[in-house]
């Protein structure tokens, strides 16, 4: 199944971790030097729960991002999974 939230699209970004070495100027150094850029992913924190919608009167299982479980929260679970077209 893809690493995609179902309810707000959240999915894999590219970017890039900047390894430097050296010391700060303000801690004494001379000042901090990039050694290399290496690509790598940032992924959504995602999670798979079962929910309980009280209008259709059974639980739904959302693989979803810690986000979209607070709107799930805030909303309401039948309105929320309604708009996303999850249910």
């Amino acid at each position: 199944m893809a690493i995609k939230c179902e309810i707000t699209g959240a999915k894999p970004k590219r970017g890039s971790t900047i390894h430097r070495r050296g010391l700060a100027k303000k801690k004494g150094g001379i000042g901090m030097h990039v050694t290399a850029v290496t690509p790598r992913w940032h992924s959504p924190n995602l999670k798979s729960k079962r929910v309980w919608v009280p209008e259709l009167k059974k639980f739904v299982t959302v693989k979803a991002t810690a986000r979209a479980f607070k709107t799930i929260s805030k909303n309401g679970a039948y309105k929320t999974l309604r708009k996303a077209g999850v249910v």
